[in-house]
């Protein structure tokens, strides 16, 4: 590998339908982004400290490439990888197993498989405690009057 070549941390995260990467690069301005059915190709120029920042993610399962969208800020650049084949989650981004010290789980997007149909704007469900599948979780309005004179 080139001296000057570095590898920029890629951090990722998915649903059942796409694939969510983030790579993180400050002044990221005019990256040269590749994607293909099977694999994703990052390279970016940094004028200052000549180095080429450059990753080639050869991906564990097919995605679509005309429906992925490429989001470029000033800390980097989002893609959304549309997965060929909705369905279960992928056991993991690459298509080789090995570790690599650049691919980190993007825990701020990150939704266990089985919680993936829930969406943002859900509200929130309190349960009802156990035993108790008739009555509403905490104070209801009827009773709420009582419940502030005993607490005077």
């Amino acid at each position: 590998m080139n001296e000057n070549r570095v590898i920029p941390q890629v951090r990722w995260a998915q649903r059942t339908d796409c694939i969510y990467l983030t790579i993180s690069l400050h002044d990221c301005t005019n990256p040269d982004i590749k994607i293909h059915p099977q694999e994703v190709n990052f390279k970016q120029l940094d004028s200052q400290d000549s180095k080429v920042y450059a990753v080639i993610i050869e991906l564990y399962k097919e995605i679509v490439p005309e429906k992925c969208s490429i989001s470029i800020q000033p800390n980097g650049v989002q893609l959304i990888l549309k997965k060929k084949e909705e369905g279960p989650f992928w056991s993991s981004l690459l298509k080789s197993k090995e570790k690599q010290h650049w691919l980190k789980i993007d825990f701020n997007k990150w939704v266990d498989e089985e919680d993936d149909d829930c969406s943002e704007d859900k509200e929130f469900d309190v349960p009802n405690p156990p035993g108790d599948t008739q009555k509403p979780f905490g104070p209801t309005v009827e009773n709420l009057d009582e419940l502030l004179v005993r607490l005077i």
